[in-house]
């Protein structure tokens, strides 16, 4: 199941998000959000003054004094904000116009970062200088951009190869249908001031409004600062207006005028006059060129030059007719295509390809200690090889990681330590890589942090994690087993155990986090059939201290040493080969399977008391190469084998009196112990417990018989 992606996105602080004052920004933001797939997972942020919001989700941040000496009002906006949405999940922050915020954030919030540019990045704290802008680059997932003009300032000084982590999207506008009536108007839009070139539309449209009678000047906008005033019978200055009523004042305006000496990051009022079928006239200033499909340029920006286009429209109506019609049927910039191009970056910082799900062909990367350091005398009771061979084949790709063995030849003189570099090689191969899914089991190393990092970077994971040590009550052992598994059960999606969850719960633990395995065989491993040689002894045990120890610790004993001395003492005519015992170091690898396939029988004796499904990873060696395997029946095992498979006993006493029948009933023997390999590969092997790993995993419904 594909996650929807939440997002955050961060207004500059005083930028009006009302529905009477919104500014450039806010109206992107509110424009785009409503053709976006993020929609419903999307939170606005910003301060503004005003009540009536351009949207239900949008959080305002009430600051007071944001200009107060005594603090910065960046950081001041920023703690508030990050004090706000520390209980909301989200996957991605927006950043518009604020590259201080995203510096200050990115430091306090590790999640994907946009961070957009409505204005030229070299006048702007945070990214006036080269080194500030690689740092951008360097830090943030992507940075969008109003306009080439925009992005191409960016650029200056730095390398062009870096522009595959910035894009282009314009503002935009929703077309309508139909082309609208209009009035012999000539309209201004804007800061009513000289940077906007508000004095070269005084002086030319004073004389036009003198030249001809039937026309009528308007300018929508204000300026409190010291400007231009136009006096004229004809002209109508009408102040500030909703984004809506400039649109509907712009359907009934013959010519737009926009000769603006400042260089526009882009222009939107050129884009929508163009799209309201406005012929526009625009200065050669920044992005404005990039805003309307038909319109007129000014060479030289003049009111005597502005004077002469505004004329030559009016004089031509063919031609003004035409600049009409074809700025309104090709409006360049359109909300909805736009909506969905912002929506696709979001996808791209996310991107995995799940796909292969569908395919049955997934990545994975597989995290346990391989053994390397022991010199792979572990690898027939290895779970995680076993659990690599199912996944590779079941169809899918497999990248191994052994942690242990990193971390120790790692070592050396270094101020890095070996688990730092741990974690740096295992982020560094999950971007290389891509998976879909990491498993892991039997390890401490892998960091809380670096589960959140591989979050981030596909938020389509899935993480799960396996364990094959006891975990029933009354065992000291099972205590750090349990706290070994609890660190993790709650950051993975899935856990695996080899012991039924229900014994989890008597220790006040949730069970329904976890779900059962049985220790698997594999064909390649398991291979021997003892029922059919000649073994010379009667039955084989083997137990160590600890894998990775590999030697008997002097002094230790537990409940099996116990067991074994009163089953010797009740079973003299037997011919027994235990390891692990009496002085007797435990055997590995080739040794342990000379050993192994040298007896008919097997014991499958696990430490502590017996738990429900419970069972060391050696069942898979007895009764997977077949041995006659004695199980206690107090496992509970007898739910997947019957007595024709395996042999189950209540007690010591029991035990021992079926030791010494099957000794004598060779035939007997060979039916169950043949019988009891079948049925193990049949139902557990090592590919059908892969794809009921994967099945779980990814959420569909699957059951282990």
């Amino acid at each position: 199941m594909i996650k929807q992606t939440k997002v955050l996105t961060i207004l500059p602080y005083k930028e009006n998000y009302t529905k009477f004052k919104a500014q450039a920004a806010a109206i992107w933001v509110y424009d785009f959000l409503k053709f976006s797939r993020y929609k419903k997972d999307t939170l606005v942020i910003g301060n503004t003054k005003g009540k009536k919001y351009l949207s239900k989700n949008y959080l305002n941040i009430d600051i007071d004094n944001l200009g107060s000496k005594f603090s910065s009002s960046t950081i001041r906006y920023c703690n508030k904000i990050i004090k706000k949405i520390k209980d909301i999940k989200y996957d991605l922050i927006e950043i518009h116009n604020r590259p201080l915020v995203f510096d200050y954030l990115k430091k306090n919030i590790n999640k994907k970062y946009i961070l957009y540019f409505h204005n030229d990045p070299l006048n702007m704290k945070g990214s006036v200088s080269k080194n500030e802008r690689l740092n951008l680059l360097n830090k943030v997932d992507k940075i969008i951009f109003v306009s080439r003009w925009v992005q191409k300032r960016y650029f200056i000084g730095l390398d062009q190869k870096l522009l595959n982590k910035t894009e282009v999207v314009y503002p935009s506008i929703n077309k309508i249908k139909n082309f609208p009536k209009k009035k012999k108007w000539i309209t201004f839009v804007g800061k009513l001031n000289t940077s906007k070139g508000y004095d070269i539309y005084k002086g030319a449209i004073l004389r036009i409004l003198n030249e001809f009678k039937e026309w009528t000047a308007l300018s929508i906008g204000d300026e409190s600062r010291e400007r231009p005033h136009i006096k004229h019978a004809r002209h109508m200055e009408i102040g500030f207006r909703t984004h809506k009523s400039v649109l509907k004042i712009l359907e009934k305006t013959q010519i737009a005028v926009v000769p603006s000496r400042w260089e526009e990051p882009f222009g939107r009022t050129a884009l929508e006059s163009g799209s309201r079928g406005c012929a526009t006239i625009i200065s050669n200033r920044g992005g404005l060129p990039e805003t309307v499909s038909h319109c007129i340029k000014l060479e030289k920006l003049d009111d005597k030059n502005l004077y002469k286009k505004i004329k030559y429209l009016i004089n031509n109506k063919k031609i003004r007719k035409k600049i009409q019609k074809d700025s309104f049927k090709d409006v360049l910039h359109t909300v909805k295509e736009n909506s969905n191009l912002i929506d696709n970056i979001r996808d791209s910082l996310f991107f995995n390809i799940n796909l292969k799900i569908k395919k049955n062909n997934l990545r994975i990367i597989n995290i346990y200690n391989s053994g390397q350091k022991l010199n792979h005398r572990l690898y027939n009771i290895s779970l995680g090889k076993k659990f690599t061979n199912g996944f590779i084949r079941n169809g899918h790709d497999v990248l191994e990681v052994s942690d242990r063995d990193f971390i120790k030849q790692s070592r050396g003189l270094s101020f890095t330590s070996n688990n730092k570099k741990f974690q740096d090689y295992l982020v560094d191969t999950f971007k290389n890589y891509s998976p879909d899914l990491v498993f892991f089991g039997h390890t401490n190393n892998l960091e809380k942090n670096t589960i959140f990092k591989f979050k981030e970077l596909n938020r389509d994971l899935v993480l799960s994690h396996w364990n094959e040590d006891p975990v029933m009550p009354g065992l000291d052992y099972s205590k750090k087993n349990i706290s070994n598994i609890n660190q993790y059960s709650d950051l993975v999606d899935y856990n695996f155990i080899t012991t039924h969850p229900s014994v989890l719960k008597k220790q006040g633990i949730d069970e329904k986090k976890f779900n059962f395995i049985f220790i698997p065989v594999d064909k390649n491993i398991e291979c021997f059939d003892v029922f059919k040689m000649k073994p010379v002894k009667d039955l084989f045990y083997a137990m160590s201290h600890g894998v990775n120890r590999g030697v008997l610790k002097k002094g230790k004993s537990d409940n099996r040493i116990n067991f074994l001395n009163n089953l010797i003492n009740k079973i003299e005519n037997i011919n027994y080969d235990f390891y692990g015992f009496e002085n007797k170091d435990p055997i590995w690898g080739n040794e342990f399977y000379k050993s192994l396939i040298n007896s008919k029988m097997g014991l499958n004796l696990s430490r502590g008391n017996p738990a429900k499904y419970y069972s060391s990873n050696r069942i898979a060696s007895l009764v997977g190469n077949g041995l006659l395997t004695f199980v206690d029946k107090k496992t509970e095992l007898d739910d997947f084998f019957n007595k024709n498979e395996i042999i189950f006993y209540n007690n010591i006493d029991d035990l021992a009196d079926k030791i010494k029948f099957y000794k004598k009933n060779e035939n007997e023997r060979i039916r169950i112990a043949k019988n009891g390999k079948k049925k193990y590969f049949k139902m557990f092997n090592e590919q059908k417990i892969t794809k009921f790993i994967i099945d779980k995993s990814f959420g569909k419904k699957s059951i282990l018989i």
